[in-house]
């Protein structure tokens, strides 16, 4: 099924671009065309673009300047509900290969075609539970459709009335239009006789509004002052409205004028304001000094007016060590650059709901009669979240930066989060938002760039970072927070995995087995999935990796390039649900399973980790347990470009300035035990029939007129 419902696909971007100007106006324009055919059938995305520019100054103290850029894109996407039936990721590894796609001779067993192309197979002479369900054929008679237009316009007026002295006055405005159409056929697709049509436009609008001043000043060229203070309004506008309806009357007929019964048509809109003061000051001394301070205050539409306001700041320095005159016989010779930064500043954050603070109304209906039900609990004791950052770093350079790097420390320690608090059901609500806890997160990250070989002909360029990152929860407004598989407790992380600990097979009787331990660490094993509780789940390992990053390294030969990059992360758990769904030994009638199930227990063979086939649901083989953590180390060769820059007097006779050609592949290999479809997965380390990174190879020109 994965053969017929993937796809060889193509990929093209193209691109023009002029600039050019006189003395006092500078301009730039664009075309772009990218098409990028998805790695399933049915499926792709175009996108069309323009962007134009301009900056004049109209007189010595006057600068003017205008960008527009507008894209138009149509992205055609595959079936992605939750079921083998509605996505086609879960369907390419769920569906079996003993279901045809195609019709088979069932006496040669050769394909029936009709004009030279095969005829797919709907389950005409067969019974099973997809009968009369082809899901690769029914995506070629459903639709699923978005369309997106934006438009961007941005203006400024600057204005420099005297040396040092600049008001800068800028107005943005972005438009955005998303309409997605999706189609289900009548005949062939998962709703038979039936069908179904739905239309969806979203709309936002956004404009950011700015007056800034800037002043900057040397004195004895030695001490540097610059001091800026400024405004700026922000105003997000966003409107959707959808309408479905069942009742296809055939197929093709993809509007919902075709269907004959309205399932549901809403609409909303909201919109989000922002108001910010903030200045800024920096100096520094002969260029080896450096100290800067800024102050920000932000009003937010989400937040009560008694609470909508938050003030932020931040500090920082850095020192050129390598310019210090006891430094100078290194820096003549060996120290190219020595610097020592820090930083230390307050970062607001008020992403909740538009409307966050007020209770809110749903509009239903009872008895036949419209109805008011409370849907949101009043929160106007809710503000902003403030993140405290504090960094320092080290960059250093030598042999005339041959070898440079830089190794930083990082912190960000959390206060007053805004979270969605679970309340008990007696409340009448789900949850509400609220301000509550404290976390870190704390780390390294690490930077080396070095040019092993740099002759007349050959230069090599090598470049690797790594990044090690950990979380600590502070401090919780209850003892213990459960998060799905995690488990939030002071002094752990928000993705410490806490989990049912597997303890394999029981060699006797076939069935899976878990083990849990009492308070005096008594270790017990049963194979009653049901009598497990909460409190008998295990600490398992975090989704953290250890240790992530890249590295990359260019070759260059005269015009020739051999660029390769390369991903990694070392250490770390994915627990893995597109493994759990090929493993289940009581799943549905007809799934693909898994040739590991091949080595089930059985009585001749007790020594495995596959618990005997039930059908009965007893089992519990798949359900949440350590089973199912795998290592997400890896490493993946992102990208491989080979360059080449056609020689200068080959473009003379042609006009031409520059022109290179270039061939490059993308994820060409990867290395990991991880059994599911890609190990890179999400920070929460859950794996769950995402988009697999697809082997592309593309070759492009470049011409620089």
């Amino acid at each position: 099924m994965e053969d017929a419902l993937t796809q060889n696909a193509h990929y093209a971007d193209l691109s023009a671009r002029i600039s050019g100007g006189s003395k006092h106006t500078k301009y730039y324009f664009s075309l772009g065309y990218l098409d990028d055919q998805g790695a399933y059938i049915c499926s792709g995305f175009k996108r069309y673009t323009l962007r134009t520019n301009i900056t004049s100054d109209l007189r010595d103290w006057l600068q003017v300047g205008l960008n527009v850029s507008g894209t138009h894109s149509i992205q055609n996407y595959p079936k992605q509900d939750d079921t083998a039936l509605g996505n086609v990721v879960l369907a390419a590894r769920s569906l079996p290969s003993f279901y045809p796609v195609y019709e088979r001779d069932p006496d040669t067993g050769a394909y029936v075609t009709k004009d030279g192309d095969r005829i797919y197979d709907y389950g005409k002479y067969r019974k099973s539970s997809y009968n009369g369900y082809n899901f690769a054929q029914s995506m070629y008679y459903d639709k699923n459709e978005i369309k997106r237009d934006a438009a961007s316009i941005r203006g400024f007026v600057q204005v420099t009335p005297i040396k040092g002295l600049s008001y800068k006055m800028s107005l943005n405005i972005d438009y955005n239009s998303k309409f997605t159409h999706d189609y289900s056929n009548p005949t062939y697709g998962k709703e038979p006789l039936v069908g179904s049509v739905s239309k969806r436009n979203d709309r936002t609008t956004g404009m950011t509004f700015n007056n800034v001043v800037n002043w900057e000043h040397t004195f004895k060229k030695l001490h540097a002052i610059r001091l800026m203070a400024g405004q700026e309004y922000y105003e997000y506008n966003t409107s959707n409205f959808v309408g479905s309806r069942t009742g296809v009357i055939s197929d093709g007929y993809f509007e919902p004028d075709a269907a004959s019964t309205l399932t549901g048509f809403n609409g909303g809109s909201d919109q989000y304001k922002l108001l910010s003061y903030f200045g800024s000051a920096e100096y520094s001394y002969d260029q080896r000094y450096f100290l800067s301070g800024s102050v920000r205050t932000d009003g937010s539409s989400r937040f009560h007016p008694d609470n909508r306001w938050g003030t932020f700041w931040s500090f920082g320095g850095s020192w050129k060590i390598n310019q210090e005159a006891f430094m100078e016989e290194a820096a003549n010779s060996w120290l190219s650059n020595l610097s020592l930064r820090a930083s230390y500043g307050a970062q607001g954050n008020d992403n909740v709901g538009y409307y966050a603070y007020q209770g809110l109304y749903d509009i239903g209906s009872f008895l036949g009669e419209s109805s008011l039900h409370a849907a949101r609990l009043a929160t106007p004791d809710l503000s902003w979240e403030t993140n405290l950052n504090f960094n320092v770093g080290l960059d250093f350079g030598f042999l005339n930066n041959r070898i440079s790097g830089t190794i930083e420390y990082f912190t960000r320690a959390s206060k007053d989060l805004l979270f969605k608090l679970d309340l008990v059901p007696s409340t009448g609500f789900s949850s509400k938002d609220e301000n509550i806890g404290k976390l870190k997160n704390y780390g390294w990250e690490f930077t080396v760039n070095a040019i092993p070989v740099l002759t007349r002909d050959w230069t090599w360029r090598l470049s690797v970072n790594a990044t090690t990152y950990k979380n600590k929860i502070v401090s919780l407004p209850t003892e213990t927070m459960w998060q799905g598989s995690k488990k939030w407790v002071e002094g752990g992380s928000l993705y410490d995995f806490w989990l049912y600990e597997w303890a394999g097979v029981n060699p006797e009787t076939g069935d899976a087995q878990w083990a849990y331990y009492d308070a005096d660490g008594t270790r017990h094993v049963t194979d009653n999935y049901a009598n497990l509780t909460s409190d008998k789940k295990v600490k398992s390992g975090s989704s953290l990796p250890k240790l992530s990053g890249g590295f990359q390294s260019d070759l260059t030969w005269k015009d020739l390039t051999l660029s390769t990059l390369f991903s990694y992360a070392i250490g770390g758990k994915i627990y893995n649900n597109d493994i759990t769904m090929l493993m289940r030994v009581n799943g549905g009638n007809g799934d693909s399973m898994s040739k590991e199930l091949l080595n089930r227990w059985t009585p001749e063979n007790t020594d495995t980790d596959v618990p005997r086939l039930t059908q009965d649901g007893t089992s519990k083989f798949t359900s949440s347990s350590t089973r199912w953590l795998y290592d997400r180390s890896f490493l993946r060769l992102k990208t491989v470009t080979l360059n080449y820059n056609l020689p200068k007097n080959w473009l003379n006779p042609l006009t031409l300035k520059d022109v290179s050609v270039f061939m490059q592949a993308e994820n060409l290999f990867t290395i990991s035990k991880q059994q599911g479809l890609d190990p890179e997965q999400p920070i929460n380390g859950m794996a769950s029939f995402r988009y697999p990174a697809m082997k592309t190879i593309s070759f492009g020109i470049n011409v620089k007129l």
